[in-house]
C-alpha cells in the first residue's frame, strides 16, 4: 500500500531505547487522501518508536464496508528499500506489480513485496462481485544496506504454517515462531532475523510463546481484550494499539478477556542496527537517496521540474527504475513535494 499521505514528514528511524515491562504505542488515525480516501490507524513510525527489529510500518485499516463503493484504490506508486507485507483479515485486494505480477490476496495469505532498487505496484478491490468488508494490515519491513540494492520481486504465499493450541490458533506469515515445543516457519524470503505472525484467542485464551531472548517483540491488538508479556493492568494493550517488548525474554504470554475472543498481530526481530532515512514510499541511508528516487519517479512519470534544491530532472530520464504496472485503469500517483528540511540519520541510540 501507498502511503498516501499529501504532506508525508522525512523521518530519521533509528533502533529505540529499551523498555521495561510492556510499552504502550497508541494509534493515529491517518488519512489517506483523494477522493477515493480510505483512513487507517498508524502505529510505526512515531515519535517515540520508529522501529521494531525491521519492522518500520504498521498501518491497520478497517473493517471497511466496501460493498457499495470503489473500495481500496491505491493506483501505481514506487518504493525503495524495503519489503511489503500485505496480511487481511477479511476481503480481497487485487495486486499489480512491474514485474509482472497479478495476484488476488486473501485472508491467511501473504503478498510479499521486495522493492531492493526499485519497483512500483497498484492496489485495489476486485471489481465486481467480492467480499463486502476489508480489514487487514500493512507492514513495511527495511531491507538492511548490503541487500537495499536487490533486484525487485514478489512472492505469494497461499500456504502458511499454522497451529492450535487449547482453542487459540497461530499462523506465522514472516520468520519463525516456536508454539507448544513445534516450530513453524514461513517460506517467505526474509532479510534480517524478524517474525510476524496472526494470533486468534477463544475467551478467556492463554498462548505461551517460546521467543528468542535477541528479539524486540510488539503486539497489534485488533479485536478484543488482551494482556501481553504480563498479567497485570500495565500489561493490557487496547484494541489498535501496539504494545512493545524490549529483547530478554524467551517466553511472551498473551492472554484474552473472557468477554469474547481476541485477534492480534506479532511482530518482531532483532533490533535493527542501522540508521535509515524514510520519506513517503521510500526507505534510503541518506537525503540524498530519497531526494534521487523521488526524481526518479517524476521524471518516469512525466513531470519535468525542479526538486527546489537544484536537483533537475526531465520526462524519460531514469524511466526504467521503477518499471510499469499494466492493467490498472488510471495513471500512476505523482510523488508529494520535498519536506523544506533536509535530515541526517543520526546515531544510534544504545
Amino acid at each position: 500500500m501507498s502511503n498516501l499521505e499529501t504532506r508525508p514528514a522525512e523521518r530519521t528511524c533509528t533502533a529505540g531505547e529499551q523498555h521495561a515491562g510492556v510499552e504502550l504505542l497508541m494509534a493515529r488515525d491517518v488519512p489517506l487522501g483523494g477522493p477515493r480516501a480510505m483512513s487507517v490507524r498508524r502505529t510505526i513510525p512515531q515519535r517515540r518508536r520508529s522501529l521494531v527489529g525491521a519492522w518500520c510500518f504498521c498501518d491497520h485499516y478497517g473493517p471497511d464496508d466496501v460493498s457499495r463503493s470503489a473500495g481500496m484504490q491505491v493506483p501505481p506508486h514506487p518504493h525503495i528499500g524495503l519489503q511489503t507485507v500485505s496480511w487481511l483479515f477479511y476481503g480481497e485486494i487485487v495486486h499489480r506489480d512491474s514485474v509482472g505480477s497479478l495476484v488476488t490476496v486473501r485472508p491467511g495469505e501473504l503478498n510479499l513485496m521486495t522493492a531492493g532498487v526499485g519497483i512500483s505496484h497498484s492496489e485495489e478491490s476486485p471489481a465486481g462481485r467480492r467480499p463486502p468488508v476489508l480489514h487487514g494490515v500493512q507492514l513495511w519491513t527495511v531491507l538492511p544496506s548490503a541487500d537495499a540494492a536487490v533486484e525487485p520481486h514478489f512472492e505469494h504465499h497461499a500456504d502458511l504454517p499454522a497451529a492450535d493450541v487449547d482453542g487459540a490458533r497461530v499462523q506465522v506469515f514472516m520468520g519463525s515462531l516456536v508454539v507448544a515445543g513445534r516450530r513453524l516457519t514461513s517460506p517467505a524470503r526474509t532479510y534480517t532475523p524478524l517474525v510476524g505472525a496472526q494470533l486468534d484467542l477463544p475467551p478467556g485464551g492463554r498462548l505461551e510463546l517460546d521467543t528468542d531472548p535477541a528479539f524486540e517483540h510488539a503486539l497489534l491488538v485488533d479485536a478484543g481484550d488482551v494482556s501481553f508479556a504480563g498479567d497485570g493492568p500495565d500489561s493490557v494493550v487496547p484494541p489498535a494499539a501496539l504494545g512493545y517488548v524490549a529483547p530478554g525474554p524467551e517466553r511472551l504470554v498473551v492472554t484474552a478477556g473472557d468477554e469474547g475472543p481476541a485477534r492480534a498481530v506479532l511482530i518482531g526481530g532483532v533490533p535493527f542496527d542501522e540508521d535509515v532515512v524514510m520519506w513517503w514510499n521510500f526507505v534510503g541511508r541518506t537525503h540524498e537517496d530519497i531526494v534521487r528516487a523521488r526524481a526518479d519517479w517524476m521524471a518516469q512519470v512525466g513531470d519535468a521540474g525542479d526538486d527546489g534544491d537544484g536537483t533537475q530532472y526531465a520526462p524519460g530520464a531514469a524511466g526504467r527504475r521503477f518499471g510499469q504496472v499494466r492493467g490498472y485503469d488510471g495513471g500512476p500517483l505523482r510523488a508529494p513535494a520535498l519536506p523544506d528540511v533536509r535530515l541526517r540519520p543520526r546515531e544510534r541510540r544504545a
